[in-house]
C-alpha cells in the first residue's frame, strides 16, 4: 500500500502562483514515479506533469508547459508542483498519483492516488 496526501491548494487570483504538495508513505519503493493529473467539472481527467522516482526525467502537459514545474525531494518522500502564471482554466482538482506501471503520461498506469486538492483561479 501507498499512502498519498496533497496539500497547497487554494483560491488565487490570475497570474498568480501556488505550489502543490505530495507527500507519500508506506510501499514507496514499489514507485515508479509521481504524477500530478486535475479534473474540472463536466472535463475528464487531465495529465499535468510526472517525475521519475529518481528525479532524472520529467514530463509535463502542452496546457502547462512553460508555467508549471514538478520537483521531488526523496529525502522527504514529496513531489511539488509549482505553478506559475495561474490562468482560470486551471481551476480544476489536483490529485496526486503513484507510477507503478512506468508509463507516466496513462493514468491507468497509476496505482495509487491522493484525496485531491481544489486549485481556484479567478480571473
Amino acid at each position: 500500500q501507498v499512502q498519498l496526501v496533497e496539500s497547497g491548494g487554494g483560491l488565487v487570483q490570475a497570474g498568480g502562483s501556488l505550489r502543490l504538495s505530495c507527500a507519500a508513505s508506506g510501499r514507496t519503493f514499489a514507485i515508479y514515479g509521481t504524477g500530478w493529473f486535475r479534473q474540472a467539472p463536466g472535463k475528464e481527467r487531465e495529465f499535468v506533469a510526472a517525475i521519475t522516482w529518481t528525479g532524472d526525467s520529467t514530463y509535463y502537459g502542452d496546457s502547462v508547459k512553460g508555467r508549471f514545474t514538478i520537483s521531488s525531494d526523496n529525502a522527504k518522500n514529496t513531489v511539488y508542483l509549482q505553478m506559475n502564471s495561474l490562468k482560470p482554466e486551471d481551476t480544476a482538482v489536483y490529485y496526486c498519483a503513484a507510477d507503478l506501471g512506468g508509463d507516466s503520461l496513462d493514468s491507468r498506469s497509476y496505482g495509487y492516488w491522493g484525496q485531491g486538492t481544489q486549485v481556484t483561479v479567478s480571473s
